[in-house]
Formats: structure tokens, sequence, C-alpha cells
């Protein structure tokens, strides 16, 4: 297959340069029947037994604006992953005027780029007087996605209501629809909810390149499966509910986890895992998910889960009015295809 297969025409116009609120407000579309509802009907979408899971990441102030030590001159960063206690990769700005060696100072913070640029990506080890995490506090900034150009009223609005662990460049953004009044509507209903965590990093940022699908390669990401979202996934398999995951994120944690059976272990790592059509979904039963943007890894995966649905379902949104990407409207995939 060609990346190519994976576009379709987005107009300005039907990308969200707001954010709704309340948050539950957002419409929903039920993908198999084109059926148009709202969040707050999820509880009547979903059955008593089924559990949901959902990303617990935080996106951390991970923009921050610096200066080359010899110059002065202005450089950008973005860090998407922390590859261990001083080394990060990083988006750079202007990526053509630094190289391995290039010094760099943000703040209180000390830069030298290690490796690249590769198309606009470094490695850059950062150190400083006090701990990079700390830093970024005071000097960064929340990196909003770069089709956004409208205003938050506040950060957090970028934050869902399971935030806890900091380390994403990005929020997990299906789970931006939930409240904490929606949970507890689930909740009454039988539907219980789990946390795992996945780091959101660098192929959120990117489309994919032309050519084989095949050959387009992911970047690692960091993941958590506590030992309760294990025993409560496998819970919900034995007594016949669905595992519905909150947002691509969450089914690549997934799916990097089970046995061909759909056993989940509990495990941290990485993962690579791209899924494309054609890959065989071990444990998760249905998505909830934003509409996403044209040849990214991320509507590979839901035609993965649809097959060639995707394009009547996403043809049926942009007709009725739908918003998307990151403050966008959400999708039900009810049921992901097996072959």
């Amino acid at each position: 297959m060609q990346t190519s297969e994976f576009g379709y025409a987005l107009p300005e116009a039907a990308i969200a340069q707001s954010a709704i609120e309340p948050r539950d407000a957002s419409r929903l579309l039920v993908a198999q029947t084109l059926e148009d509802r709202r969040f707050t009907d999820l509880p009547t979408l979903l059955r008593p037994g089924d559990l949901l899971v959902v990303n617990r990441t935080r996106v951390r102030a991970a923009r921050i604006h610096g200066v080359k030590a010899d110059s002065g001159g202005r450089v950008e960063l973005l860090l998407t992953k922390r590859i261990d206690a001083d080394r990060w990769e990083a988006l750079v700005k202007p990526a053509r005027r630094v190289r391995p060696g290039t010094q760099l100072r943000f703040g209180p913070l000390r830069g030298e780029v290690l490796a690249g640029p590769d198309r606009g990506v470094v490695t850059i080890k950062l150190t400083g007087d006090i701990e990079v995490e700390e830093a970024l506090h005071d000097i960064g900034d929340v990196p909003l996605p770069p089709y956004f150009h409208g205003s938050l009223p506040n950060p957090d609005r970028y934050q869902t209501m399971f935030a806890k662990e900091i380390g994403s460049a990005a929020a997990p953004t299906a789970a931006l629809h939930f409240t904490p009044g929606l949970v507890k509507s689930l909740e009454a209903t039988g539907i219980e909810t789990t946390e795992v965590e996945l780091e959101v990093g660098l192929d959120t940022f990117r489309p994919m390149a032309e050519g084989d699908l095949e050959d387009h390669v992911m970047h690692s990401e960091r993941f958590v499966v506590p030992e309760e979202a294990a025993a409560a996934v496998d819970a919900t398999r034995r007594h016949g509910g669905r595992v519905v995951a909150v947002g691509t994120t969450v089914v690549r944690t997934l799916e990097s986890v089970a046995s061909p059976s759909g056993q989940v272990e509990a495990k941290s790592g990485d993962t690579r895992l791209f899924i494309r059509p054609g890959h065989e979904f071990a444990v998760v039963d249905a998505l909830i998910t934003n509409f996403h943007a044209p040849r990214t890894s991320l509507l590979v995966l839901i035609a993965a889960a649809m097959g060639e649905r995707w394009r009547r379902a996403y043809t049926h949104a942009l007709e009725h009015g739908y918003r998307f990407l990151s403050f966008g409207d959400a999708m039900l995939i009810e049921e992901v295809r097996r072959r």
C-alpha cells in the first residue's frame, strides 16, 4: 500500500480553532451507522461491563526558546522524547543553523547538539543547575498543535482530566472530551475506567513521507501498563465485556503488550508498533477517537480498525460539519475490524 492512499481533502474551515465548553458537549459520530450523537450520549452507546482504557500521560511544557552560545541567534526546541537523564530528542527551528557540537542556552539550561538535524530532528544534551523538568516548568510552553491558531482560556484545557504522569509532547486528544460528571454517569451504567500511559512523541507532528507504507518507520514511545490495568482488561474479557480504547495511543499500548489470545501483560518499555491494515487486533474491541489529519500514522490505524469504511465516515463528518483534529469532535468505532 502507498501512503498516498490515506489522503483526503481537509478544508481549513473544518479544523477546530477553539475548545468547546463543556468538554463533553462535543459531537460524536457513531462510525458504523453514521449516527450523529453528542459525547454526553456515550453511557447509552456503551454496554454495562465494558471497560474504558485511557492514557494518563500529561503534556510537558516542552517548547523552549533560546540562543546559540556563539552568535546569539534565536533557536526553538520542541522536546519530543526524553532518552535518558541528559539526552533528548527534539524538533529544532531553524534546523539549518545547527549541527553536532553547537552550543545552546535556554535560560538556566545549557544545550549541546549531539546528532542531527535529520528532517529537523536533533539529539541534544541538556544540563543545568536545576533538573530539566523543573526548568521546563518555568521556561517552557505547552506545545499546542501547529495547525491550531486559536487561543485557550487556560493551558490546562490541553490536558485531559486523567493527566498524571509528565512525559508527552502532545495530548492524547480523544480523552479531552471527558469530564468528571460524564465518568460518574458511565460508572453508574456499569462501565469502568482504567489507565495506561504512553508518551506521545514525534509521529504525532509529522505526516508520512511519499512511498510504500511498509517503509514508514515509527519513532519509539515509552509506555506503562500497570498491574491494575492489566487485571481490569483481563477481567473484562473473561466476563464478556468490551475493551474500549480511548484514543490511538491506548490502542498501540494495549496491542503492544497483548498475547495472541488477548491477555495483557503488566509491563513498561518502548514501542514502535505501527498498526496498519491487516493488523490482527488481539485485545481492543472498540475505539473512541478524534478525526485525524490526512496521511498520518493515526489515520492508518483507523483504516486498520475500520477498513475502507473510514472514508465513508470521514466524508459524512465533513459534509455534516464535524470539527477535526485535536480540539474537534469524536468518533466511536463500536467494533474494530477482525480478519
